[in-house]
């Protein structure tokens, strides 16, 4: 009787840590908390022409694994975008990748880039976007395919932050945040 008490205790403990973790975490966050927030975030108008990026990594212990600055150049054609990204890291590494945004009338888009599986699809609403998708790394990073969370929250000044969990089977394994701002004219 005392194994089963056990057994049934950790599982209500476990089923507590995952509706804490799903439900008022940073799972929990949906687009309908910050709809009525401000400034209003616009693909077309803040994630526009030349930025600046610079963040870190870090890793399933929460200690910083990797930091990086990137260029971005993200053009616009109507509702379509082209988002060039060019990441230096401070391991010595380069990394080049772009992005290929559709927007909706209804402010959800969609985005491909050639290490997603499938499509991401995200929203726009209030100063915020929410973007999913799932990635696969590149062989020397393991090749593991990860379901990707991507929030960017728009500061009053312009300022992107960027906070991104990236999982395996559910469970946390990297953790991205970063800051991406205009590029000041020179």
């Amino acid at each position: 009787m005392a194994a089963l008490s056990f057994i049934i205790g950790a599982f209500v403990a476990l089923m507590a840590v995952w509706f804490v973790r799903r439900r008022i975490g940073f799972l929990g966050q949906r687009p309908e908390h910050y709809a009525e927030g401000g400034p209003t975030f616009d693909l077309t108008r803040h994630l526009s022409g030349e930025m600046f990026c610079d963040g870190v990594i870090y890793g399933p212990s929460g200690r910083v694994v990797s930091r990086f600055a990137a260029d971005f150049n993200i053009v616009w054609n109507g509702a379509k975008a082209i988002m060039s990204e060019h990441f230096r890291y401070d391991s010595g590494e380069t990394q080049d990748r772009a992005w290929h945004l559709e927007l909706r009338e209804d402010g959800r888009f969609t985005a491909n880039a050639d290490d997603l599986i499938g499509e991401g699809s995200g929203v726009q609403s209030g100063p915020t976007v929410c973007l999913s998708y799932r990635i696969k790394l590149p062989p020397d990073a393991g090749g593991h395919v990860l379901d990707v969370v991507d929030w960017m929250y728009l500061t009053p000044d312009g300022t992107i932050i960027n906070r991104s969990q990236f999982r395996k089977y559910g469970f946390k394994v990297a953790e991205l945040v970063a800051t991406m701002r205009r590029k000041e004219p020179a």
